[in-house]
């Protein structure tokens, strides 16, 4: 590998460690690098796991130091995702990328607009909150998604605990991050066991991921929820933006890899 792409692995792993932390949607800067690089879709797809599963311990750990994490209520959450995250992993078809593409959009919408107009919206360390029956089935069929390609669950859980279980912000990514890192090895280990990873690739990814991820879980409990509002409703602007054809995150992802050739 030259030293040129190993940088780039790096770099733009802090990056996506930052947004996933306290936003999401930074795996499709992950993808996109990888394909860009020359990993096949399927291969690419799997290897993210490997940087994912790298973020979200290290932000976990230090969420967990800062007291930020009910860890039994966390559990419960993550159980469906584990089995959904199995399920979604062995399956073999491919996504309606059309359908994906309305669905994701509408979830970046409601966000958007939660984070614009809700204004109740308080920070409780590692608070309780109601779990109810229907809450599973969402995870469930979270997890089944996320199994399969992963890109964006951040925002469907996202979705669930600000609209459906009233979270605050912080919670809700904390929550956001626990469940992804108990669910992701069970879906990393089925894309291992198929040997649909690059593990080079996914270390020097996952490293710079662990940087970023560091650095945005630490800050965010300074900064509070008036920087990540804004932060993530920024980061969400973003991907509704890509989605609809208003910007290119692909292009711009292109001419950066070109600069200097």
């Amino acid at each position: 590998m030259d030293w040129n792409i190993a940088i780039i692995l790096v770099v733009s792993g802090i990056v996506v460690g930052i947004i996933n932390t306290l936003a999401g949607g930074g795996s499709i800067i992950t993808m996109t690098m990888f394909m860009a690089l020359g990993l096949p879709i399927n291969i690419a797809n799997g290897t993210n796991r490997i940087a994912v599963l790298m973020q979200n311990l290290t932000a976990t750990l230090t969420f967990i130091r800062k007291k930020m994490l009910n860890l039994r209520q966390g559990l419960m959450l993550s159980l469906p995702v584990i089995v959904g995250n199995i399920a979604g992993s062995l399956l073999a078809t491919q996504i309606n990328q059309t359908i994906f593409k309305i669905c994701f959009g509408a979830i970046l919408v409601v966000i958007l607009f939660y984070l614009i107009f809700d204004n109740r919206i308080k920070i409780r360390e590692g608070h309780n909150f109601a779990i109810k029956p229907w809450h599973y089935l969402w995870f469930l069929i979270i997890g089944f998604y996320g199994g399969y390609i992963y890109v964006g669950i951040g925002y469907l859980i996202l979705a669930i605990t600000l609209w459906s279980m009233r979270m605050d912000i912080v919670t809700a990514n904390v929550i956001k991050g626990f469940v992804i890192l108990i669910a992701t090895p069970f879906s990393l280990a089925v894309f291992m066991f198929s040997g649909q990873c690059d593990y080079l690739f996914g270390l020097l990814h996952g490293a710079g991921n662990i940087i970023g991820s560091f650095f945005a879980s630490y800050y965010a409990v300074h900064w509070g929820k008036g920087f990540i509002k804004v932060f993530m409703a920024f980061i969400v602007s973003v991907c509704f933006a890509d989605l609809v054809g208003w910007i290119s995150l692909n292009d711009l992802f292109f001419s950066l890899m070109h600069i200097g050739k």
